[in-house]
């Protein structure tokens, strides 16, 4: 699947993975502060934004995505940065055609399955009636009573598209709810990447541990760790200044 791509900058190019329940436009701010040195392509990846729906979302079928889209822009090898879920597109991308990855940042997600704790988001938001009458407000309040914190309901509500008539949601959410247990996981891959890798996790996060690093450095032996001060699991979010003063470095080289 040709995913599509929001593109900003020029040099070298480099890519941007968003997560679950996010978008290309998820990127901005980072993507404008790198665009001066890099040619930046920002993606939805399958299921998300203006990309196309499939119900398979295992991660070599999305990294597949990622390396046919790089070739039709004439943009591979890049420099390759993914965010939790878009971290486990990168790193599959990276094991499974490694000539198509110059370098690799992963933000936060390690390649092991997680618990599923992120489906009751998906079943809240598919509870939402679309009617024409129904206002974010409402959308909202919807969501309070399983996804407490605002910070994040705001986030998800982003993809709910209010216009002429009913709502609409910009993902798929049937097909991710019926790849969750995929998306938790992480694929075994007898393969290993040999350049420069950077993971970064949130000083705040739990998502990489220090249990996780043996798996990593089989996969990925020249890899290196940072944290981001001060940040949760959205790092890039959270402190963008931080987290553009550790990867602006590894990119150069």
């Amino acid at each position: 699947m040709r995913l599509n791509a929001v593109e900003a900058g020029d040099g070298a190019p480099l890519v941007l993975l968003h997560g679950l329940f996010g978008a290309a436009s998820n990127w901005g701010g980072i993507q404008k502060a790198l665009a001066p040195r890099h040619r930046v392509i920002a993606l939805d990846l399958r299921n998300h934004g203006a990309s196309g729906r499939d119900p398979a979302m295992d991660y070599p079928r999305m990294a597949a995505d990622v390396a046919e889209t790089l070739a039709a822009l004439g943009a591979a090898p890049a420099a390759v940065l993914g965010h939790s879920m878009g971290g486990k597109v990168a790193m599959a991308l990276a094991l499974t055609q490694p000539g198509m990855v110059a370098r690799l940042v992963v933000a936060d997600i390690a390649p092991v399955t997680y618990p599923p704790a992120l489906r009751p988001y998906v079943a809240a938001m598919q509870d939402i009636p679309l009617h024409p009458d129904l206002t974010r407000r409402e959308a909202d309040a919807l969501l309070a009573d399983t996804i407490p914190e605002p910070n994040i309901r705001a986030f998800l509500l982003q993809n709910l598209r209010f216009g002429e008539g009913a709502p609409q949601w910009r993902l798929g959410l049937a097909e991710i709810a019926a790849a969750m247990p995929m998306i938790e996981g992480f694929p075994e891959l007898e393969a290993r990447f040999d350049a420069p890798v950077l993971v970064l996790d949130g000083e705040r996060s739990t998502y990489v541990r220090p249990a996780h690093h043996a798996r990593i450095a089989a996969l990925f032996p020249h890899v290196a760790y940072a944290m981001v001060p001060g940040a949760g699991h959205w790092v890039h979010a959270e402190n963008p200044k931080g987290f553009l003063a550790l990867v602006e470095p590894f990119l150069a080289g």
